[in-house]
């Protein structure tokens, strides 16, 4: 089963690898979606999949790459927006 899950992820999630650690363990799980910077400093990731990956890889994200902090993540519902890959988009 697919299911869909928008991710916010604030704490030292700049300029630390985050984008590029989403995109790698999102791949490494067959994932769909996207990663994107925000302007407030924040990460934003959509994440569609099989519901066992999804969740692993929120898992994931509240660890983030070495040198991060995760603060937060907060879950947000999410619709599959028909991405067919996983990429990296731009800051918002």
């Amino acid at each position: 089963m697919s299911v869909a899950a928008r991710l916010l992820i604030t704490g030292k999630v700049q300029g630390v690898g985050f984008r590029v650690f989403v995109c790698h363990e999102a791949l490494a799980r067959g994932l769909r979606g996207w990663v994107r910077n925000r302007a407030n400093g924040s990460v934003e990731t959509l994440l569609i999949g099989d519901t066992d990956a999804v969740e692993a890889m929120v898992e994931a994200c509240g660890q983030g790459p070495s040198h991060a902090r995760v603060d937060h993540v907060e879950r947000l519902a999410a619709e599959n927006d028909g991405s067919r890959d996983f990429t990296e988009r731009t800051t918002v």
